[in-house]
Formats: structure tokens, sequence, C-alpha cells
């Protein structure tokens, strides 16, 4: 398991890929055929532009509060196939660490769900670090916009040297 340790958590408030607006973010993954998503507000605004993620992380919370019904009910209602894990707050589990591998090694079996119980915000770091060229990884940046990042050595390398520290 890793843990982030107080001295990470201004490291990692600076955005890891490009910083979008929903406009501009639809633009971006409009013809994209692997798009991952983590977070409920960035999921749902992606599933009511008709986009669908090949899996998606979720918590049901947002800013640290329970998402509403409706964005709670669109996501599970685009997803078919869900699997649940244990994730405290400021960690990445051994158990969300091998489902995001393994989800990452299946992106052709689309429509696939994973429910975080506790947090699922360090699980981009994962999704970066795991996730093949051809996928494109989205999250949010409360107060900021959306994160669009595409898994290349570069982000990698950086999201490894955070991970190494942890």
């Amino acid at each position: 398991m890793r843990v982030l340790p107080d001295d990470l958590r201004n490291i990692l408030k600076k955005p890891i890929g490009q910083l979008v607006n929903e406009k501009k973010l639809l633009k971006l993954i409009k013809n994209k055929k692997y798009i991952v998503t983590i977070g409920d507000i960035v999921t749902y605004t992606v599933l009511k532009n008709d986009i669908k993620p090949v899996f998606c992380i979720v918590d049901y919370k947002t800013r640290r509060g329970n998402c509403s019904k409706e964005i709670k009910n669109m996501i599970k209602s685009n997803y078919k196939k869900k699997i649940s894990v244990e994730n405290p707050a400021g960690t990445i589990t051994d158990d969300l660490w091998n489902i995001i591998k393994k989800s990452l090694k299946n992106l052709d079996k689309k429509g696939f769900l994973i429910e975080v119980k506790g947090e699922e915000d360090l699980a981009s770091l994962a999704v970066i670090f795991l996730a093949p060229p051809n996928v494109t990884i989205i999250y949010g940046l409360p107060d900021k916009g959306v994160l669009v990042v595409k898994p290349t050595s570069e982000n990698k390398i950086l999201v490894k040297q955070i991970l190494d520290m942890m």
C-alpha cells in the first residue's frame, strides 16, 4: 500500500496534463477510443455527453460530501460490470492498484465501473503510471477544471517519482 505523506500534498496540487474546461474537454476526447475517468463529476460530465469511458473510478463523493442521486444514478446505470474496493483517503491500496492494472489490460471489455469505498483521489497516479500510450485519462482538479492526461514517458517518470516517495 502506498500512503501519501503530508509533505507531498503540495506537489500533487500541481496539475499533470492539460487543464481544460468542459467544452475543450469534449472536443479533445470526441474521437478517443480508450478513455478512463477518475472522479464522480468528471465521469458524470463525460457520460451526460454520450461518451462512455472504458472504465471509471468513483467514490460517490464530491468535495468530501456525497454526490447527488442524479450523478450516482447516471454513473451506475451506464455500467453493468462493477467492482468495489476499499481505499482509505490518502492511499493507493494494493487491491486498487491491482484492479486498475487488470482493467488496463482489458480495455476492449468496455463498460467497467470501479466503486471505491473510501477515496479515489490518488487513483489517477496509478492509472497514469500503468496505462498504455493509447489511453486518455481524465480527472478533476477542484475549482480549476478538468485534467486530460496522456500516459507519456515524461508523465510516467513524474508519477513514478511521486509514487517512490509514498
